[in-house]
């Protein structure tokens, strides 16, 4: 075997966990659905003019999608992801963290609804890794519903 098919060989090797139209378009569409439900959810936080906005809730929701699909993809047993999905939800939770604040001056503590949506977000993306979509999108659109609803009521319920 000639030097170039060794190099050839390996470097086709390294490219085969794609091996196949299924295999890449199941990928492809598990990646794409979680980028953008992240990109939803960061799109209506953008709006509302807080810190995390579309690009962070996509980054978020696509690197949670990928740390549970290549598990997948490497044959991980169900026992050993759930390792890998605590990892992820403890990862996340630093982030999170990094979003709220304690004014000086008042008793009021700020980002925390920040941090519950990269949490959320987080959450969606490994829903839509794990093969689970459908689930994926009901859960967004609840987010987004809370989003919009709940200081509608709240600002109700404090005029009261």
């Amino acid at each position: 075997m000639s030097a170039w098919q060794q190099i050839g060989g390996t470097i086709a090797s390294e490219f085969s966990d794609l091996p196949d139209l299924t295999e890449i378009t199941r990928v492809c569409v598990r990646l794409t659905i979680a980028a953008v439900l992240g990109g939803l959810l960061g799109f209506e936080r953008e709006q509302k003019g807080k810190a995390a906005g579309v690009k962070t809730h996509m980054l978020v929701s696509l690197g949670s999608a990928i740390f549970v699909l290549i598990p997948l993809q490497a044959g991980v047993q169900p026992a050993e992801l759930t390792r890998v999905i605590q990892g992820i939800v403890s990862g996340i939770g630093f982030l999170g963290a990094g979003t709220i604040l304690k004014a000086d001056s008042e008793e009021r503590v700020k980002g925390l609804t920040t941090a519950a949506g990269i949490w959320m977000t987080s959450a969606i993306g490994m829903t839509a890794g794990l093969g689970h979509e459908a689930s994926a999108i009901l859960c967004t659109l609840l987010a987004l519903t809370i989003f919009a609803v709940m200081p509608r009521v709240m600002r109700r319920w404090e005029k009261d």
